[in-house]
Order: C-alpha cells, then sequence, then structure tokens
C-alpha cells in the first residue's frame, strides 16, 4: 500500500523537474533586437518566415530603424497576431554606429 508521505515525495520531485525546465526554456529565449537582426535571425519569430523577414529588413532599410516594437506591423504581412505571438521577445534598439 502506497502511503502520503511517498506520494507527497513524488509529487514534489514532479514539481521540482518542471519548474527547473521552465525556468531553463524560458532563459534559452533570446530577444531578438528588429533594427538589427538578420533575415535570419528575423525568421526565428512565429510567424516569421524567410520571405516575411526579408521584408522587414527592406522596410528597415528604406524607412529607417523602428522606434517601438509595435512599428513592426507597418510591415506588409504582419499583423497584430502575429507581433503578439512574438511582443515578449522583439526588442528596439538604436543600432549602433558603424566604425570608419
Amino acid at each position: 500500500m502506497i502511503n502520503c508521505k511517498s506520494i507527497l515525495a513524488v509529487v514534489m520531485v514532479l514539481l521540482i523537474g518542471l519548474v527547473s525546465v521552465s525556468s531553463v526554456t524560458a532563459a534559452e529565449v533570446q530577444k531578438i533586437n528588429i533594427n538589427t537582426a538578420t533575415a535570419e535571425e528575423l525568421a526565428r519569430l512565429k510567424g516569421i518566415g524567410p520571405s516575411h523577414a526579408a521584408k522587414i529588413v527592406a522596410y528597415r532599410e528604406k524607412n529607417g530603424p523602428f522606434k517601438l516594437p509595435e512599428d513592426l506591423m507597418q510591415v506588409s504581412g504582419i499583423g497584430q497576431k502575429t507581433f503578439e505571438a512574438n511582443q515578449e521577445i522583439i526588442v528596439v534598439e538604436e543600432p549602433k554606429p558603424k566604425k570608419k
């Protein structure tokens, strides 16, 4: 017969395992600066494939750096759902000046 202490011990081990896996997963998620990311890096965003990534780069080259993460929705084909799916990992930082 299984006693309460054994069940409690198993539950605790499972909970500790779940917490450690979720914290590792969260730490592994890297922020993506949409002002400096390459097309390959942008394609890692949810719902952004190679063609949308190329559109982001082209938009950025034509219009300058994004001011807000929400500005990503100004790119043709990128809407509210795609933005919301990625808003936790999108950052907007000014590109560093190129050295001469």
